[in-house]
C-alpha cells in the first residue's frame, strides 16, 4: 500500500456522546450493572466489580466518554457485516466488546495470543476484530484528521505557536518517528526496510499543531528514506508547490516587510520558503544561536506528540514482529486518528500519562543537504529589516536570514 497522507474534514463531534451516553444505541447503557462490569471479569488482574470506572481507564487509558465516542463511529461499518464472533464460551461478542478488544490490542502492543487469553477469545478472533476496526476507522474518523479549512481555525493556531516562543505566523511544525519491525532474513523485502540505524523500519512523518494534534501524515516509506525526500514526495509538499496550502494570509511585520504562512523542521528538513529550519552554520552568530533555541523550543511539540502516539497506542512502539508491510500503514493511520479524537474530546485520561520527547531514542538527527533553488527570490525579495512586534521573543531578522539556512 502507498503513503497515507490524512488531511480530510474533521466534523464537529456529536454532542450526543456525553459521558453517560452509549456509542451503539439503547441495548448497551451505562447503568448499575452494564458493559463494562460483564467485561471486566473476563479480563486477567481485574476481578472485582469495585471502581469500575477507574479500572477502565486503567486498562484503556480513556475514558468512558471517549470510548462511547468511538463505539458511534465504527458502529454502522462493524455491525453490518454479517459475520458474528463469539467467546470461547460461545458468546456474541458485541460492539462494545469489539471495540474494546481492538482498542486493547493497539493500545497494548501484546501479541494476539496474549490479548485473546486475557479476553477469553481465540488469538483469529482479536486479528478479525482488530481489522475490521480498522477498516471502519479509517473510514469514519478521518474527519478528526485534517488541515484546518477555515481562516478562524488557522488563527488560534497560529496564536498558540506564537505564544510558545513568539514565532509569527507559524502554522505547524513536521517530525518524522520510525515504526520499527522485526523481518525474517527470508523474507525478500528484507533489504527494502534496512535502515541507516541498521532496523527494519517504516516511516511515520507529520505535522503538528500546537496541541499535539496531527493536521497531515505521511506514512508506508522504508525507513531508509531521507526527511526530506520523505517530505517532497508527500501530498502537503505538492499542495504547497501549488499554492493551495500555507496559502493565507501574509503578516505584516513592519512597514513594507511581511512574512507568509509556513512550518518549521529540525535539520533533515529542506529550507523552503514555507518550510523555515534551524541553521546549521559551524559557527553561528549570537542572534542565529538564539534562532535555533526558539526553534527546536517550538519543534519540542511535534516531538512530544509522537512520543505520546507511541506510548498510547503501543503496537506501534518498540519492534514490531514481522507486520503485515500492507497493513501496518492503515493501521499507523488509525492509531493517529485515535491521538486525535483523545486530543478534540479533551479526554482527562490523559493527564496520567507522563509528557516525554523520546520518541526515536536509536536514531541520529539527518542533516538534509538539499538545495532548493525556488528560495533564492523569496530571499531577494526581503531585504528589508523584520521589526518585531514581540522583542522579548523574537529577534530582529531580515528575511534573508530567515530563510538562509543553506
Amino acid at each position: 500500500m502507498g503513503p497515507i497522507r490524512g488531511y480530510k474534514k474533521r466534523k464537529k463531534i456529536d454532542k450526543r456522546t456525553e459521558e453517560n451516553g452509549s456509542g451503539s444505541g439503547s441495548a448497551e447503557k451505562e447503568g448499575p450493572v452494564d458493559w463494562w462490569d460483564e467485561f471486566s471479569k473476563r479480563i486477567n488482574g481485574f476481578q472485582s466489580p469495585s471502581k469500575s470506572l477507574d479500572k477502565f481507564e486503567q486498562v484503556f487509558r480513556i475514558t468512558r466518554k471517549t470510548f462511547n465516542y468511538i463505539c458511534s463511529l465504527v458502529e454502522e461499518d462493524m455491525t453490518a457485516k454479517s459475520r458474528e464472533f463469539m467467546f470461547l464460551n460461545g458468546k456474541v461478542l458485541s460492539l462494545h466488546d469489539q471495540v474494546a478488544v481492538a482498542l486493547r490490542r493497539l493500545g497494548s502492543g501484546d501479541s494476539l495470543v496474549t490479548v485473546a487469553d486475557s479476553f477469553g477469545l481465540n488469538h483469529s478472533t482479536v486479528s478479525q476484530v482488530t481489522w475490521r476496526f480498522v477498516e471502519a476507522m479509517e473510514e469514519k474518523g478521518l474527519q478528526h484528521l485534517k488541515w484546518p479549512s477555515s481562516e478562524s481555525e488557522m488563527a488560534e493556531i497560529k496564536s498558540k505557536f506564537e505564544k510558545i516562543q513568539g514565532l509569527p505566523n507559524c502554522c505547524g511544525v513536521a517530525e518524522t518517528t520510525h515504526i520499527m519491525m522485526l523481518l525474517s532474513s527470508s523474507d525478500p523485502s528484507s533489504n527494502v526496510w534496512h535502515d541507516h540505524e541498521k532496523n527494519h523500519s517504516m516511516i511515520l512523518q507529520a505535522v503538528v499543531d500546537p496541541e499535539m494534534r496531527f493536521l497531515d501524515i505521511v506514512t508506508g516509506w522504508p525507513g531508509k528514506m531521507q526527511d526530506w525526500v520523505v517530505f517532497q514526495s508527500s501530498n502537503f509538499h505538492e499542495l504547497c508547490e501549488r499554492g493551495e496550502r500555507l496559502n493565507g494570509k501574509k503578516l505584516q511585520l513592519s512597514e513594507g516587510t511581511e512574512i507568509r504562512e509556513y512550518i518549521i523542521g529540525d535539520s533533515g528538513f529542506p529550507l523552503l520558503p514555507y518550510l523555515i529550519v534551524p541553521y546549521e552554520e559551524k559557527e553561528l552568530s549570537e542572534p542565529k544561536a538564539e534562532f535555533n533555541k526558539w526553534l527546536s523550543a517550538t519543534q519540542t511539540v511535534a516531538q512530544r506528540a509522537l512520543a505520546r502516539l507511541k506510548e498510547m497506542w503501543r503496537i506501534i512502539h518498540g519492534v514490531m514482529w514481522r507486520p503485515d508491510k500492507h497493513r501496518l500503514p492503515r493501521i499507523i493511520l488509525v492509531c493517529c486518528l485515535l491521538h486525535n479524537i483523545i486530543i478534540d474530546l479533551e479526554d482527562e485520561a490523559q493527564g496520567d500519562i507522563p509528557l516525554s520527547h523520546e520518541h526515536d531514542p536509536d536514531y541520529q538527527q539527518q542533516i538534509c543537504e538539499f538545495v532548493d533553488i525556488k528560495v533564492t527570490p523569496s530571499r531577494k525579495k526581503i531585504q528589508a529589516s523584520i521589526v518585531s512586534p514581540y522583542p522579548s521573543a523574537v529577534p530582529q531578522f531580515t528575511r534573508e536570514e530567515m530563510f538562509h539556512r543553506i
